[in-house]
């Protein structure tokens, strides 16, 4: 990786003096920072890592130089599905996709010669011609899963998270209305809204279901 790094440096250097960009030693002490960063990273976090290590620049500066390093190559955005961009480094000739957790937000690359194999055989299946592609999948990590309870209420699943009903709490008045819907004990649902606020959104057999939080508190569930 260290030599994968030297060469970026080297084409940094090249270019934006090709192209007289200015202020080129700060860009390249940018550079060098976010070289060294193996995460993906917001402007803000960048400016923060950045002043950490003594180096104290505007964040308009910060933000102008990551969008030139996106221009030439040397950098690519992101922007997962909570909104913020994020920034990784665009090394040539290696492609990966991300795994996002969503619990912890923790960000996981990989690559798959097999996947990038079918998806150019899908692309040619529809005589479509495929100039770029990217991958992201959602889900809970391994170390999210360890932590986490076995049953949960399904007011605290995550949004596209498949699970069984195992039980239901509360009074008897409760439990009859959600029988009365139609919900039981062993049924699969995908949780299709919990953004947090308001009703939970769920399906069964192609059934949708809309669910006060309450309610959704006194459905118990396990991950299928």
């Amino acid at each position: 990786m260290k030599q994968i790094h030297n060469q970026e440096k080297q084409q940094f250097e090249k270019l934006f003096k090709q192209e007289l960009v200015d202020n080129f030693e700060d860009r390249f002490k940018i550079l060098d920072v976010f070289l060294k960063t193996e995460r993906h990273v917001t402007i803000g976090e960048l400016v923060q890592i950045l002043e950490d290590k003594e180096f104290h620049f505007e964040p308009d500066f910060v933000r102008d130089t990551i969008k030139l390093m996106c221009r030439f190559g040397f950098a690519q955005a992101n922007k997962f599905d909570n909104g913020l961009v994020r920034y990784e480094h665009r090394h040539l000739c290696q492609h990966h996709d991300h795994m996002i957790c969503t619990k912890c937000r923790r960000i996981i690359e990989f690559n798959d010669k097999r996947l990038e194999l079918l998806q150019v055989q899908i692309a040619e299946n529809h005589d479509f011609h495929m100039l770029q592609h990217k991958m992201e999948i959602y889900g809970i990590c391994s170390q999210c899963l360890k932590e986490r309870k076995q049953t949960i209420p399904l007011v605290m699943a995550k949004q596209g998270e498949q699970l069984v009903i195992k039980d239901f709490t509360g009074n008897t008045a409760a439990r009859m209305r959600l029988l009365s819907m139609g919900l039981k004990i062993g049924d699969t649902i995908d949780v299709i809204t919990n953004i947090g606020k308001g009703p939970v959104v769920i399906a069964i057999d192609c059934n949708r279901y809309v669910l006060g939080r309450g309610l959704s508190q006194k459905i118990l569930c396990c991950p299928v």
